[in-house]
């Protein structure tokens, strides 16, 4: 039903959990909780919608079905059977399911999958198809069988505006969720000198302007036989947006970045409040105004040989920021 409460859980990548559920507090949720891999949570449907519409640094959110132990396929079919799916999923969309198990006498996730689907279909009659935008998760875990469906689809940081993106792109949802870390709140000003695509200064933008990050994109939840368009849409009509208080700047001494970044700006809608120009580590200089936060992911050199050839930039980097940037914080990203 609609107003039952039960548990949500937003995924992360590990070590994030913490600052996830700092950003789940603060968009005011009830009670998170950081768990491995993610945060959980107790709502109903609305929560769930409002999660994927509302939550930056979450990948994607789950909405748990049931739980039970399991130690053989037999036992997994009849539970697969006694779920109440026609609560949740619609007999006229197609399905599919993912199982992953670990540390249970249940190891072989293909035949596992096999009686979710073989339920699904003799209960609900829904068409299983391996493409289907509806997806059911189920992790076996020490003999411990946690089912969900994914409500989200399309991971999260897929915002639905980026259609450039340069070869090593930072994820719009850990992105979000750095600038968290360093304290960005949209207040002051924003610079990335090596933007690449722009995902720093369009998610500081976003953050300024009080966008939700959901706002131009479609979810599985819509999919569902609990979703409720007449109060998905009033949810989605709230203005929440202001005046940012101070504006994103990026640079990059690549022309296709700043080309790509400018079009990405204009696709989310926040081309007004940001400003891209092409310049190398050296040629940066403040933006005029106050101090605020310089956000970088330079590059980590994976290969073997190319740690040495960076040395000069992350040189060249700390000196203009030392002679340039008095009073400004940094925050940047590194592998090790």
């Amino acid at each position: 039903t609609p107003d039952k409460a039960f548990e949500i859980f937003l995924v992360t990548v590990p070590g994030l959990e913490p600052a996830l559920c700092a950003e789940v507090r603060l968009k005011g949720f009830k009670q998170p909780k950081a768990i491995p891999g993610g945060v959980v949570l107790k709502g109903g449907w609305p929560e769930v919608w409002r999660a994927n519409l509302w939550v930056r640094g979450a990948g994607r959110v789950l909405a748990r079905l049931d739980q039970f132990p399991v130690v053989h396929l037999a036992h997994l079919d009849s539970r697969a059977r006694s779920i109440p799916w026609a609560s949740v999923l619609r007999p006229d969309v197609p399905f599919r399911v993912e199982v992953s198990c670990s540390k249970s006498r249940i190891y072989h996730s293909d035949a596992a999958a096999e009686r979710f689907v073989t339920a699904i279909r003799e209960t609900l009659g829904a068409p299983h198809a391996a493409d289907a935008a509806v997806l059911v998760r189920a992790r076996i875990d020490r003999d411990i069988c946690t089912v969900s469906v994914d409500t989200s689809g399309e991971p999260l940081y897929k915002r639905g505006y980026k259609r450039a993106v340069n070869p090593a792109p930072m994820r719009e949802t850990m992105a979000s969720l750095f600038l968290q870390e360093c304290g960005y709140t949209g207040q002051e000003p924003l610079l990335d000198p090596m933007c690449g695509a722009g995902t720093f200064v369009i998610e500081a933008a976003e953050i300024a302007a009080r966008l939700n990050p959901g706002r131009a994109r479609a979810f599985a939840f819509e999919q569902l036989a609990t979703f409720d368009a007449a109060a998905w849409q009033a949810m989605r009509a709230v203005k929440s947006s202001r005046t940012p208080a101070a504006g994103c700047h990026g640079s990059d001494r690549d022309a296709g970045a700043i080309e790509m970044s400018r079009a990405n700006a204009e696709r989310a809608g926040v081309a007004g409040i940001t400003e891209f120009r092409e310049a190398g580590i050296a040629d940066l200089t403040p933006p005029a105004g106050p101090p605020g936060l310089v956000m970088v992911n330079p590059p980590y050199g994976t290969r073997l040989g190319e740690k040495d050839m960076l040395g000069p930039l992350y040189q060249s980097l700390g000196q203009t920021l030392l002679r340039r940037f008095k009073g400004w914080r940094v925050g940047l990203i590194a592998s090790d």
